[in-house]
């Protein structure tokens, strides 16, 4: 996920995604645990998704950039 796709989303869509990646980041690492895991670079890319929504959401905190209103349909 690049950060300019991120920047286009509305902050609640961030928080959601944020949980989202979390669960899954928990259930990679259940599956590291058992032997499971396919994928192990995949953990690697979850974390730094949450990274990156982390600092977007801070940035916004903090006023260094402004969050994208949601679309008025």
């Amino acid at each position: 996920m690049r950060i300019s796709e991120l920047r286009t989303l509305p902050v609640e869509e961030l928080r959601a995604r944020l949980d989202d990646l979390k669960d899954e980041l928990a259930n990679l690492r259940i599956q590291k645990a058992t032997h499971q895991l396919v994928n192990p670079s995949r953990i690697r890319e979850v974390k730094r998704d949450i990274a990156r929504i982390h600092t977007l959401l801070r940035e916004y905190e903090l006023g260094i950039s402004k969050p994208k209103l949601e679309s008025k349909e």
